[in-house]
């Protein structure tokens, strides 16, 4: 045992060693690349430097998938992607466990829709190297306030949702694919009980965002990609996902045609608002249904590449 788990800590570094290598390589054009971008204030060539910088990025994702292929043997259970298209609009949810959900999605879903990007904590704008490089990608960063801090500083109220209007439309100028993570934050057994979340395996989705980012595309973006995400041996950590702890994992896309009744104005229609939720709710519960299904199924034996 204590030759097996020296043999998982070695390949979780060489992993982790590999992917900050692959990281400098690329991020190296992607700056410069930004820069150009920067320098030209022209609408085109913005454009041409948008796809530019999302192929860096893509290449970027490809080189993770073939390390994660060669060093850790997981048996990949990925349906439902066969249909997707890599020139459409999508907005991407997602259930979360742990930060190798990041890799699962990039993994399950890279070259059949277009690149995914996140929306982030303010925070993370000051990350060395990556910080500035999502930022080069037009990944938005939301500051997230407190019911407390609000009381105090009403007119930071709403700033959020703005930037969330600013983000989307740079996103109308080429194919994305925009995730969110809906419950705002990792599963765990703690929050799932302040929650009294009525789901057995998620927390409480927040509808919000994605109701805003529906309105904003117009009629860009005409499907929800559903992703569930299981680990039958249970979710670990990140590091135990690079180490080749985690020996399988589930991955179910269901693509959702985007309804006219899911297009309004959430923060000031009441009636809307409540039926968004409703549709919000529906999508959770049949989630939490399949988990517990994938939960139960026989593992496979079939490592998917």
């Amino acid at each position: 045992m204590a030759v097996r788990a020296l043999l998982n800590s070695i390949r979780g570094a060489t992993l982790l060693l590999f992917g900050s290598i692959n990281t400098i390589l690329c991020i190296i054009p992607l700056y410069l690349v930004a820069m150009l971008k920067w320098l030209v204030p022209d609408k085109r060539w913005a454009t041409t430097c948008n796809r530019l910088l999302n192929g860096i990025a893509g290449g970027w994702i490809s080189i993770n998938n073939i390390a994660l292929l060669l060093l850790n043997r997981i048996r990949w259970d990925i349906q439902g992607t066969e249909y997707l298209e890599p020139d459409g609009w999508y907005l991407v949810l997602s259930n979360h466990q742990t930060w190798a959900d990041i890799f699962v999605l990039q993994k399950a879903l890279h070259r059949k829709v277009p690149l995914l990007k996140f929306f982030l904590k303010k925070e993370l704008m000051w990350m060395p190297l990556l910080g500035p490089a999502w930022k080069a990608l037009d990944f938005p960063f939301m500051k997230r306030y407190s019911k407390k801090y609000l009381e105090k500083h009403p007119e930071m109220a709403g700033k959020d949702l703005e930037i969330t209007r600013k983000a989307c439309e740079k996103f109308k100028t080429l194919p994305i694919s925009v995730m969110n993570f809906v419950e705002g934050t990792r599963f765990s057994d703690r929050k799932h009980r302040s929650q009294d979340s009525p789901y057995v395996h998620l927390l409480r989705p927040k509808a919000g965002g994605i109701a805003l980012v529906l309105a904003a595309m117009g009629n860009r973006m005409r499907h929800v990609l559903n992703v569930t995400i299981a680990y039958p041996g249970g979710a670990k950590g990140f590091w135990a996902f690079l180490c080749g702890n985690v020996r399988e994992i589930s991955v179910r896309v269901e693509s959702l045609f985007i309804q006219e009744e899911l297009i309004g104005d959430y923060f000031h229609d009441p009636a809307f608002r409540e039926r968004f939720q409703q549709w919000l709710s529906s999508v959770w519960a049949d989630k939490d249904r399949l988990l517990d299904s994938l939960a139960r199924a026989p593992h496979s034996t079939q490592v998917q590449r």
